[in-house]
């Protein structure tokens, strides 16, 4: 039977793509200067768009980008004034424009949702933050070469610092352009159809579930971004984070004689609230089965978040004794609708039940041990306890009567650890995993008949695989967060 986790927000896919004068070209990138918008001013910066583009298309057929990488090389001259100092890794979340023209008609696509992991800073030369993500189809209705075009290119950075600095848990937005010489041209299909067909004809207004939006141009891009900007918001009836941080479980600083204990900071207002998805697989090693949690094609719950609720941090020596160290520590509460699954018990009895999850506070630890030359640890860690009530059970088709009140017997912890630089920090999300030791079950049966040993029998045990993945944290109040949070894929392990 699978448990649940943690945490928060959403991985959806981009959109559309292409290459530079012929679309095969993408296969090995385009090359285009852009001019960025920097704090020591408009410098030039070399982006390399590669997809996966066919040279033809036909009308009437969706012209896949497959995944689309945009790779953007920033000097390391230029960073120095960009990230805050001590940075020692850079993530981002990078949006393309991009306009679609064909015979002399035209329509605007995003490429959205390109992630970039955490890349560590280089000592000099150039920073390569490679984006990458899935992007939507475009469909033209006439013969006709189709010329894709880059525009405006937007990064949300998200550096990580080992120098303690608090506000490099915060994004960081630069937008850049093409530069003034450059026509920002990324591919040309050419599309082919009947010989009778018309260039100029377009075609008539789309028809609702035609799951994107043809527009009288003749060219659709599906999906079509909502012209309006979908609210900055999380839930109105989402539960706030409530109860106490639990560090315990985070890697704590040394404290060797005479080291100095770790400066802690709790944040003003309470840390910034927000929300984000968690999905994920729970293992019952007994079962060899699995049961997803929260699952993503139904009514998945958002979990709150207080990002940044508290800071902990001991500068390296000779500033401080005892080595450096810096934790940021997020709250959330997550309540998880009831999962439902199927098992054979014992190896050949099919059981069928629904799982109901009570969670305590979920806190979120991120950071970094050590300084260079010195070992350094970067960690991430979630922490909740939790307790599971089954009912509905049915075996071989025949409802068997547990009980209102068949659940574990006490509350279990939950520890489970993301990998720098796949989870960052709380803002960014990522994939975490853990195993847990479900207790035994008491409660269970009505009518004096005691089922407590058959779901202790079946379900108790050590070394129970919890699998998760965290989409990004929507804060409203922070425009350089990307909101509504993304709903992430199930994990693919």
């Amino acid at each position: 039977m699978r448990l649940a986790s943690i945490a928060a927000a959403t991985l959806l896919a981009g959109l559309l793509s292409g290459p530079g004068s012929s679309a095969d070209e993408g296969h090995d990138g385009v090359t285009i200067p852009f001019d960025c918008a920097l704090p020591t001013g408009t410098k030039p910066v070399s982006v390399v768009v590669t997809t996966a583009l066919q040279a033809a298309g036909s009308v009437g057929q969706p012209i896949s980008a497959g995944t689309v990488k945009v790779d953007v090389g920033l000097p390391q001259a230029e960073l120095e004034g960009l990230v805050p100092a001590g940075t020692t890794t850079l993530a981002s979340t990078a949006a393309l424009a991009v306009k679609v023209t064909q015979n002399g008609q035209s329509a605007d696509a995003q490429w959205a949702n390109l992630e970039a992991p955490g890349t560590p800073l280089p000592a000099d030369g150039t920073l390569h933050l490679v984006h990458e993500g899935e992007v939507p189809t475009v469909t033209v209705n006439a013969p006709g070469d189709v010329v894709l075009t880059a525009g405006a290119l937007t990064m949300n950075l998200l550096p990580t610092a080992d120098g303690g600095q608090e506000d490099a848990a915060k994004p960081l937005s630069v937008t850049c352009r093409p530069g003034a010489d450059q026509s920002g041209k990324l591919a040309t299909i050419q599309v082919a159809g009947d010989a009778g067909a018309d260039p100029t004809k377009s075609p008539g207004s789309g028809q609702a579930g035609d799951g994107g939006e043809k527009n009288r141009d003749g060219i659709a891009v599906e999906p079509q971004d909502d012209p309006v900007d979908p609210p900055r918001s999380c839930p109105a009836d989402l539960p706030l984070p409530e109860g106490e941080l639990d560090t315990s479980h985070a890697p704590q600083a040394a404290m060797p004689p005479g080291a100095d204990e770790p400066k802690v900071s709790a944040a003003p207002n309470g840390g910034s609230l927000g929300c984000a998805y968690a999905v994920g697989y729970a293992n019952v090693t007994k079962l060899n089965g699995a049961m997803i949690i929260n699952d993503p094609s139904k009514k998945p719950a958002m979990m709150s978040v207080a990002a940044v609720k508290q800071t902990s941090q001991r500068s390296r020596p000779p500033f401080a004794k005892g080595g450096y160290y810096q934790r940021i520590d997020s709250l959330g509460k997550l309540v998880l609708p009831d999962a439902e699954s199927t098992f054979l018990t014992f190896g050949f009895e099919p059981v069928t039940a629904k799982v109901h999850f009570e969670n305590g506070p979920v806190t979120i630890s991120t950071g970094t041990v050590g300084f260079k030359p010195d070992p350094v640890e970067k960690f991430a860690t979630a922490f909740f306890t939790q307790t599971l009530r089954v009912y509905d059970v049915k075996v071989n088709g025949v409802p068997l009567d547990v009980g209102p009140n068949c659940r574990s017997s006490k509350p279990f912890p939950v520890v489970l650890s993301g990998l720098f630089p796949k989870y960052a920090n709380v803002f960014l999300g990522g994939p975490m995993e853990g195993t847990v030791d479900i207790p035994g079950f008491s409660g269970c049966g009505t009518g004096g008949e005691d089922l407590d040993p058959l779901f202790t029998a079946s379900l108790s045990g050590p070394g129970n695989l919890i699998s998760v993945v965290q989409g990004n944290t929507c804060v409203p109040t922070e425009p350089s967060t990307e909101c509504p949070g993304r709903l992430p894929e199930l994990p693919h392990n």
